[in-house]
């Protein structure tokens, strides 16, 4: 009885040991790149590409992309490249290219404010106050 209260003593402790020496238990890829998607307004992920209607009228197509890249276009010709974050779905930033940089932007990190009102239009307020309006087309 002795030697079998020994021998599960031993079994007991080795058992232990083997418990804290176990790797923690780490997300897949796949779950964590799910967790850390951009969500844009509509809360769908937030690449994609968006008709972006501004208040004089012009109508822009943006191509956003997984890659942390975007195209605008202006009836078929490329417009503006650059950059984006989505730190929130109702935080929209960009970072123009330099190639684009204009006298009227000087190429720093730009954010607007998004949000889908009461009667289902999407809104995007720049930080000069000025807002468009977006709508998510197929592509």
């Amino acid at each position: 009885m002795r030697n079998l209260l020994i021998v599960a003593s031993a079994l007991a402790i080795a058992a232990c040991s083997q418990a804290e020496e176990a790797e923690p238990v780490v997300e897949t890829t796949e779950a964590a790149e799910t967790e850390a998607a951009a969500l844009a307004a509509d809360g769908a992920e937030t690449p994609g590409m968006y008709r972006v209607t501004t208040e004089a009228g012009d109508v822009y197509m943006e191509e956003v992309k997984a890659d942390g890249t975007y195209v605008t276009t202006k009836d078929g010709e490329v417009t503006e490249t650059g950059k984006w974050e989505q730190p929130s779905p109702d935080q929209y930033c960009t970072t123009i290219d330099e190639a684009y940089i204009s006298e009227d932007d000087d190429g720093s990190r730009k954010c607007n404010t998004e949000q889908i009102g009461e009667d289902g239009v999407w809104t995007s307020v720049n930080e000069k106050g000025e807002t468009a309006i977006v709508e998510r087309v197929e592509s």
